[in-house]
């Protein structure tokens, strides 16, 4: 079968057909290793992404070369997984709600979409505020503002200013279409990287060569830590893989815009253990440098933007962190939101309006950031929710590798007849919802229980794995 049999759904079924989720033909596809190389240097280039690569190498109890290692090691392991649930996609042509289906039913897929939902929009609530910090940062440098106490809901007015044009600017982008959306991450992508090599190159110069004995240091000394080098490591796997998990069970969303599996693999390589490598080395680098210039390590690349004390690189930064948080916003939480709403009422919510709902909640919630949610622990909430997301991602695997075969008939994930190949009982697959319900509870058990809080590193990865297993053991039974 040629890949053009996939790709040309004309129509289906109101309920579950729009021309957002319908399979986008192989001459529509204008992504390549490029687009997905940027994919992923915007989900690692954020303001978080740099605090963390920072702190693994002063946090685990390793020295620098082994925390680099595990770095790697996490940057292969993240590879693999998306490079898993991104071939149906580039195969078949349509995104991570649509795949559901063949494993969850025409119905029950609308299930792990709303879960995924939910996170999404959390996050890029949050992510906008964090956006607009830095473009408040930057109204302040230009005007001689000073940070004063906060206003309405903890914001003063240039944060509330910001923050509505972080929020209008992302929707607008978002609108304009996925063609510039792939030019904003082409552009975001190499810009952070210029920018934060730039910013080495001035630490080392004010530095002077002791940034070299510092590096040096880290490499071949040890954090005070109470795990062994094992755990160290393994912690630094793990947490390294749970930081992408959000993306890596809806990486078709992307994968479905690029023409060839080689072109997918290819941006994976490239923006994974590669680019993981390099952006954490420059952390490191910087992290180094502040040591010797201010007597201390930060992770916090604004800190060290600000003991600078230069207008020029204040401007800079801030629209590097904006971009960078842009984009990780984007990629991790946008997109995969619109179509995820889009697919419980296909008939009434294209991706358009799917995207509109998902920057309206998420500008409320965003908002409520500073008074009040970062108060009232929702990362247990939020971290549950992921939890749920763990057995999906190993049922996705299983489904497709396993009791499929590679092979689906596409129009059949449009169809909601009883007799269609995946409306099973009433558009449920029960042996899904069973694997992910027995699942669940282990990866859950991860975030609540205190006996197995030490696998949370790993909760993700093993709720996922035993997701498929029982998904497979399950529709193994007669």
């Amino acid at each position: 079968m040629t890949p053009d049999e996939f790709t040309h759904i004309g129509s289906g079924d109101p309920s579950l057909y729009n021309e957002d989720l319908a399979p986008i033909p192989h001459e529509r596809r204008n992504w390549g290793a490029f687009e997905i190389f940027n994919v992923w240097n915007n989900d690692i280039q954020s303001l978080f992404g740099y605090t963390l690569a920072a702190s693994l190498f002063l946090s685990y109890g390793l020295n620098g070369w082994l925390t680099f290692a595990a770095i790697v090691v996490a940057g292969l392991l993240v590879m693999w997984l998306v490079n898993l649930s991104g071939r149906p996609s580039v195969r078949y042509g349509v995104p991570y709600a649509v795949m559901a289906r063949a494993a969850m039913g025409v119905r029950g897929a609308r299930f792990p979409a709303l879960v995924r939902g939910i996170v999404a929009i959390f996050w890029y609530g949050v992510q906008t505020y964090f956006a607009s910090t830095a473009v408040a940062l930057a109204i302040r440098a230009l005007f001689g503002i000073e940070a004063g106490a906060g206003g309405f809901l903890g914001l003063t007015g240039v944060d509330w200013v910001a923050y509505i044009i972080v929020a209008g600017f992302q929707i607008g982008l978002f609108l304009m279409g996925i063609e510039w959306v792939g030019k904003f991450l082409n552009w975001a992508g190499p810009f952070v990287y210029a920018v934060m090599i730039a910013l080495a190159l001035m630490i080392w110069w004010k530095a002077g060569n002791g940034i070299w004995s510092e590096i040096g240091a880290i490499f071949q000394g040890a954090a005070e830590s109470e795990r062994s080098t094992l755990a160290g490591f393994v912690a630094v796997v793990g947490t390294m893989v749970a930081y992408f998990a959000a993306v890596v069970i809806n990486f078709g969303d992307f994968s479905r815009f690029v023409k060839t599996e080689g072109q997918m693999r290819r941006g994976n390589f490239w923006g994974l253990p590669v680019s993981m490598a390099f952006f954490s080395f420059i952390a490191l680098f910087i992290t180094a440098g502040a040591v010797v210039l201010f007597g201390e390590r930060l992770t916090d690349p604004t800190a060290i933007v600000e003991r600078v004390d230069s207008l020029a690189l204040t401007l800079i930064a801030a629209v590097t962190f904006f971009a960078a948080t842009v984009g990780i916003n984007l990629v991790a939480n946008f997109i995969p939101a619109a179509y995820d709403i889009a697919n419980m009422s296909p008939s009434r919510i294209n991706a358009r309006t799917g995207g509109i709902i998902t920057a309206a909640i998420a500008f409320v919630i965003g908002a409520l950031w500073v008074s009040l949610i970062s108060k009232i622990g929702i990362a247990g909430f939020v971290d549950t929710l992921g939890a749920i997301l763990a057995p999906l991602y190993g049922i996705l695997i299983a489904d497709y590798y396993v009791v499929q075969k590679r092979q689906l008939v596409v129009d059949q994930l449009f169809t909601a007849e009883p007799s269609g190949r995946y409306y099973y009982d009433g558009g449920w697959n029960r042996r899904a919802i069973m694997a992910v319900g027995l699942a669940a509870l282990f990866s859950i058990g991860t975030v609540w229980l205190p006996a197995l809080q030490a696998l949370s590193g790993f909760g993700w990865l093993i709720g996922a794995v035993l997701g498929g297993i029982l998904y497979i053991l399950l529709c193994g039974r007669k």
